[in-house]
């Protein structure tokens, strides 16, 4: 199916079962524990033994010896694998990183070696056997100190430019009356997901079969294919549940590609899990950046000048955290000047974690709005409803398809009661509590790409749907099967959806925003060719039939849409694919978020009160669904305003703090009462569900509103994230 013109009335649009709270349909699997995850599968290979990945202990340099004498006379070991015998590996095309060190070591915990044993226990303890000798070299494992010599990006696939420049930025910020010129600073940050990376691997002759943790099914059979030297064709993903990835498993890592090559090195089936620890420095993070940002405003709040430099590291062929991407469609401004720098860096690989590009760039450009909010002595809610735009700024010919920014400023300006925000910072106490609120914008791209379904109408009238899509804990069995329903005309518990594997029709998978609502648009499509195949079988006029209530009508006749699947089951397969409309037209998820937060006056200690996030991302497919991953993106937020940091040991090159013991995450008692308040919206433009993705808004925006807040509570302003007490401790108001 072509989506190319604006949707008109749809069969969605009834809204029977889509865009209505419904429980998560896999729920009871997961909260009775009988939901499979990638290493859960132990019938599917009898007997596999166990891999163990023996990481880098250096950060650069060579491996000059490996002695596996030991290793290989362990109990229980029946092969070990290293760069001496792996055969060529090569790389995918999305991650840059290489599986496996030798004799080159890229950075620390690179894989070096993989120890299969009949146990795992086994192959830990013969990983400790094994001997590496290696020649330590110079590497350069800290960003500040690379950024003065670090050149602009080269052109990349993902991020937009990384150099834009418009108008004349440096004589409109000279002539400005009210400045702003900072510099904030975010730390690399790990996905942290509770599920580990793992992987079961089967060969069958040339066919490999993989039970695994990963976003992406054919990014990542495309990419395993790549590194194992295996025609794509040959390989099968199976990942019907994934215990959170937040972009950390886009696609092929170590423990998918390695299990698979010690697989076929010992000759039997292999189950690798990442430990803990090389979830940190073995796999792929998001990077730290350091970020100027200059604003230029009239005396009446206008932005007249935007410039937005950031510098972020990475292995060789690496990208940037393009930071920028969110500076370009904000706010209106005539002139303005991005540029994204890359420094070399010999750090784990740099790439996707939830919402990049918009998550850290909001943290430093939503500050910086409150700063020129302060300078002109203008309300931060005010100033942000002044620079609104419904066009594009570097082209005002391009509309924005929609874009009720200003709405969602003004319900929750409401909402929050914002008015009793008091300007002064420092200026409200509760006791030992000194007392602020905070907002800021939030923006994210709303990416629509091909996907496909296959659908299938059984005898018993029972539908179900099958596609590659996955499920990272967002909804997305639930969101298919409302679709499904809502299009046969069918209950919701009349429809089983089936996902997570390769061999179902592809979709991109769930990453970039564009799971969602790429997804059920391609089971729409399967949808709308089912419902002509009944329609033809039961001899009705396809361009005047109605499915509802479990039957099919037309012209006066109804009859059950079970009967129409009485001599076999009706089959149908499509994609939606798209035209130009994403290019007439800026398609974006905007919002806002406020935080009201509580700071010790003793200790700085900073305990969040309460949040509030108003989001427009068109239809809402499932207001239940949609509210978890919106306050589950505000939790995130919390852990990267105040403690979530990775510290590199700049000396060796390492993540010191590489366990869920030392990178501390929000737990239940830093997660007040969160509040999601979703405006009433539909994008025509989009598809013909007319949805848009909402999860990673949920999280751009939220580390500067708490910013925002602590400064209003204290008076100190943080530029560096986290703001652990120590950063504002001393200047903090004295006690009255």
């Amino acid at each position: 199916m072509k989506f190319d013109t604006p949707a008109g009335t749809t069969p969605i649009d009834q809204l029977k079962v889509v865009g209505r709270a419904h429980p998560r349909v896999e729920g009871p699997l997961k909260t009775t524990g009988t939901a499979r995850y990638a290493a859960e599968h132990h019938d599917v290979a009898p007997g596999a033994a166990y891999g163990y990945i023996l990481g880098a202990a250096i950060g650069k340099g060579r491996i000059e010896r490996i002695d596996t004498t030991a290793a290989r006379a362990a109990p229980g070991v029946s092969a070990i694998v290293t760069h001496e015998n792996s055969g060529p590996i090569g790389k995918g095309e999305f991650y840059v990183q290489r599986v496996l060190a030798g004799p080159m070591v890229d950075h620390y915990h690179q894989a070096v070696a993989v120890v299969v044993a009949d146990t795992f226990e086994q192959a830990r303890a013969a990983a400790a056997l094994i001997r590496v000798s290696y020649a330590r070299g110079n590497g350069r494992f800290d960003l500040a100190a690379q950024k003065p010599a670090s050149p602009i990006a080269p052109k990349e696939a993902f991020g937009g430019p990384s150099e834009l420049s418009v108008g004349a930025f440096a004589t409109a910020f000279a002539g400005a009356p009210v400045k702003v010129d900072e510099t904030y600073t975010v730390p690399d940050h790990a996905h942290a997901m509770m599920e580990p990376h793992a992987t079961i691997a089967r060969w069958d002759g040339d066919k490999l079969t993989c039970w695994t943790s990963i976003q992406s099914m054919n990014w990542g059979c495309r990419d395993l294919g790549l590194i194992i030297g295996t025609p794509k064709e040959n390989i099968r993903l199976h990942s019907a549940f994934i215990g959170g990835g937040f972009g950390g498993k886009g696609t092929t890592q170590s423990d998918l590609a390695l299990a698979a090559l010690a697989a076929r090195v010992s000759g039997r089936p292999v189950k690798l899990v990442l430990q803990r620890p090389l979830m940190f420095n073995n796999t792929i993070h998001r990077p730290k950046t350091i970020q100027r940002v200059r604003l230029g405003a009239a005396k009446n709040g206008k932005l007249v000048a935007i410039g937005h430099d950031s510098w972020s590291g990475n292995l060789a062929g690496g990208r940037t955290e393009p930071t920028t991407l969110p500076t370009r469609l904000m706010y209106a401004g005539e002139s303005r000047l991005l540029r994204r720098y890359l420094a070399p860096l010999d750090l784990a690989e740099g790439n996707a974690m939830r919402a990049p590009g918009e998550a850290p760039g909001m943290m430093a450009l939503e500050v910086a709005m409150d700063e020129l909010a302060e300078k002109l002595g203008m309300d931060p809610v005010a100033l942000r409803i002044a620079n609104d735009t419904q066009v594009d700024p570097e082209k005002p010919e391009r509309r924005f398809s929609t874009r009720p920014f200003v709405q969602c400023l003004k319900e929750g300006a409401e909402r929050f009661g914002w008015n009793a925000r008091v300007a002064k910072p420092g200026s409200r106490r509760d006791g030992k509590w000194l007392i602020g609120m905070g907002m800021a914008s939030a923006i994210r791209g709303a990416p629509i790409m091909k996907a496909g379904a296959r659908v299938r109408l059984g005898k018993d009238g029972r539908v179900t749907v099958e596609t590659d899509m996955t499920d990272i804990g967002q909804g997305s069995y639930t969101i298919v099967a409302q679709t499904a329903a809502e299009m046969m005309g069918v209950p919701l518990n009349h429809v089983t959806a089936k996902l997570g594997d390769s061999t179902f029709p592809e979709t991109p998978g769930s990453g970039g925003q564009a799971g969602a609502a790429s997804t059920t648009a391609g089971v729409y499509a399967a949808c709308a060719k089912l419902r002509d195949l009944v329609a033809q079988r039961m001899g009705f006029n396809t361009a005047d039939v109605t499915f509802a209530d479990g039957r099919v009508s037309s012209a006066g006749r109804s009859i059950a849409l079970a009967d129409a699947a009485k001599d076999g089951e009706i089959v149908a397969e499509d994609s939606m694919e798209y035209g130009d409309l994403s290019k007439q037209y800026a398609q974006q998820t905007v919002g806002a978020h406020f935080a009201e937060v509580a700071v010790d006056a003793f200790t700085g200690a900073v305990r969040v009160r309460r949040m509030l996030a108003v989001c427009a991302a068109g239809r809402i497919l499932n207001p239940t669904t949609a509210r978890s991953q919106v306050i589950g993106g505000m939790t995130m937020g919390i852990g990267a305003a105040l403690m979530e940091e990775m510290a590199v040991d700049t000396r060796f090159g390492f993540f010191v703090n590489h366990d869920l013991a030392g990178y501390e995450v929000p737990v239940h008692a830093d997660v007040p009462h969160l509040e999601a308040h979703f405006i009433n919206e539909v994008d025509a433009t989009m598809s013909p569900l007319k949805a848009k993705g909402v999860g990673e808004l949920g999280l751009t925006g939220v580390a500067p509103a708490i910013a925002n807040a602590v400064y209003n509570a204290t008076g100190m302003r943080v530029r560096e994230y986290p703001m652990t007490l120590e950063k504002h401790l001393a200047s903090l108001p004295e006690i009255v």
